[in-house]
């Protein structure tokens, strides 16, 4: 199946969740980001469970904190 990941179409198994799909594309400090599909947001305890789905598209956000200088 076909799927966009970070604004590149790729090509993945059949039934890949999206944990699975965090592994394969080796995401930096796994634990600190969120995932969206479809531009909704999948909490981090439903990884595992989300199935993904020929033409979704997956976004790996990361939130930063700052400060004032």
């Amino acid at each position: 199946m076909k799927i966009t990941v970070a604004g590149k179409i790729k090509e993945y198994a059949d039934g890949i969740t999206v944990a699975q799909l965090v592994e394969l594309e080796n995401v930096e400090t796994p634990q600190y980001v969120t995932v969206t599909v479809n531009d909704e947001f999948v909490e981090n305890s439903q990884l595992a469970e989300k199935t993904l789905s020929d033409g979704d598209t997956v976004e790996f956000l990361y939130f930063m904190g700052g400060g004032a200088v």
